[in-house]
């Protein structure tokens, strides 16, 4: 048996219907439209999907949610990777200076090209020189009151917003 020997079962197909073929098909001239109207025509029937008889729409009687998309010109807000302090420790328990290519390198941050902002979540154990474009406030005492210190960098114009 060859793959050219395969074919549907017999009844399992069925042949495609050609409509306005001509008269002596019995599909021809109005193909099987009817006479005018609306439905008659190219494009002639309302998508029912979205169409509800001339009411409101569903989609126009809820209320817009979320994020609409960006107004063109708007200015773009910069995006922070976060980094806890906790997982710092955990990942450089020895101490030491923390810059965000270590951090992408130990997987703490997807990229080492944005900007990175320190948050305070976990327990300081270890004197820590950490560089970040922004760190949360308690952060930066977790940092200070455990002998580490807080460096901001500052962001440079190419960098990914």
């Amino acid at each position: 048996m060859k793959v050219t020997d395969l074919k549907p079962n017999p009844g399992a197909t069925k042949r495609k219907k050609r409509v306005g073929r001509g008269t002596s098909s019995g599909h021809g001239k109005t193909a099987t439209r009817g006479h005018k109207g609306q439905k008659s025509r190219s494009g002639g029937l309302k998508d029912p999907r979205r169409f509800e008889g001339g009411r409101s729409t569903l989609i126009m009687r809820l209320p817009k949610r979320g994020m609409r998309g960006q107004v063109p010109g708007a200015i773009k807000r910069p995006e922070y990777q976060t980094v806890n302090l906790g997982r710092l420790v955990e990942r450089f328990p020895e101490g030491g200076e923390v810059t965000p290519e270590l951090m992408a390198k130990a997987g703490l941050i997807r990229k080492a090209g944005g900007r990175v902002k320190v948050l305070a979540h976990g327990e300081v154990t270890v004197a820590l020189k950490v560089h970040a474009h922004k760190f949360s406030k308690s952060a930066a005492e977790k940092l200070a009151a455990a002998g580490g210190e807080a460096l901001t960098l500052e962001a440079e114009p190419g960098e990914e917003a």
